[in-house]
């Protein structure tokens, strides 16, 4: 009975439609609406809620204007929601960007730059980074740098009793020496042994080779170092309990003012610069040549020993050379040439006029 009677409801539409359709009661364009309309409604039903942009929002709410309002019914919204939005529009058309009272804030830059002074220099007052501030060519109150590094969380110098672990040990390392063995194996399987000595601070490496090294040998290298005065400004000496560091190699320090300090048994980290010097020459040059003899293995040094003073940037020193030369300066016309160290197994770069 359902089914008979939905199929004369739909013959009775059918007849409807095609009657207004043939008498111009309801014309195509009309009818194509009507079933635009409808697919809208039916979508509305299955799909859900779309997302608006705030482009969608203002053409809706400009198309709003020019129609009618018993042609709302062609929009997804209701009315409401489109009055709302032009609304919103027009408070955006008359906002406009008011001035806090008082002073106008600081720049980020010059604030950021007063709290690293306060923390780098924690002996600094106010005064103090405000002179400093001026020297840069910034010129701020002294109370505003009062009020910036208390909103950073740093009081009145001075903000501390005394320096960190890392300040303290970085100006102790200053004065210390450090000093190790390691051995090389020739290509006829000869072990050739390396003294070297390098400063904390500085990397500044003095490399010496021997076949057997001894007592006299050890105390030998140690007076050259003291002769070129490479122990002037050196306090400490830091080696491991190796047997071949005799009495009088340790006397020789001793009479320069210098305290030899001996590392813990089988503690490498102890000793970590001259175990981390041992790495780098072994990875960037030894592992790489093959050494006929003594006197091929102290060239090798010699010639690496030279770049890693005068030429390898550094970690530690600001990506700097332990005994950096005169900065080169990119004048224009100038050409970056290359330099070959070991028969090119390095290489140094340049600058030269063209």
């Amino acid at each position: 009975m359902a089914r008979a009677l939905r199929s004369f409801v739909y013959f009775v539409l059918v007849r409807l439609v095609g009657v207004l359709t043939r008498r111009g009661s309801v014309s195509q364009l009309q009818l194509e609406n009507a079933v635009l309309r409808h697919q809208v409604k039916v979508l509305r039903r299955t799909v859900r809620r779309p997302e608006l942009r705030n482009p969608d929002r203002a053409f809706l709410a400009a198309a709003s204007r020019a129609l009618s309002r018993d042609r709302w019914a062609s929009f997804m919204v209701t009315p409401q929601t489109l009055l709302r939005w032009h609304r919103k529009l027009v408070r955006w058309k008359w906002t406009y960007r008011r001035r806090a009272p008082g002073r106008p804030p600081l720049d980020r830059e010059p604030a950021d730059l007063i709290t690293r002074l306060g923390r780098e220099n924690p002996r600094w007052g106010c005064v103090r980074i405000q002179g400093e501030l001026r020297k840069l060519g910034i010129r701020v109150g002294a109370s505003t740098v009062r009020r910036v590094l208390r909103r950073a969380g740093l009081g009145p110098a001075p903000r501390r009793t005394g320096p960190t672990w890392s300040e303290f040990l970085r100006t102790q390392g200053r004065g210390v020496l450090a000093t190790d063995f390691f051995t090389v194996e020739t290509v006829f399987l000869k072990t050739l042994c390396v003294l070297f000595f390098i400063e904390l601070t500085t990397r500044r490496v003095n490399v010496g080779t021997t076949r057997r090294p001894d007592s006299a040998l050890v105390t030998q290298q140690a007076r050259n170092l003291s002769i070129t005065g490479r122990l002037e400004d050196k306090h400490i000496l830091l080696r491991d309990r190796d047997s071949k560091f005799s009495g009088p190699f340790d006397e020789v320090f001793r009479t320069e003012g210098v305290t030899v300090v001996k590392t813990p048994v089988r503690a490498l980290r102890a000793n970590a610069f001259a175990e981390r010097w041992v790495g780098t020459v072994r990875i960037e040059c030894l592992d790489h040549v093959l050494i006929f003899g003594q006197r091929h293995l102290r060239r090798v040094l010699g010639a690496y020993a030279d770049h890693y003073n005068r030429a390898r940037p550094h970690r530690g020193l600001d990506l700097e050379p332990p005994d950096p030369g005169r900065p080169a300066e990119g004048a224009p016309g100038s050409i970056v040439r290359r330099r070959d160290v070991l028969g090119g197994l390095i290489h140094e770069y340049h600058r030269s006029a063209a």
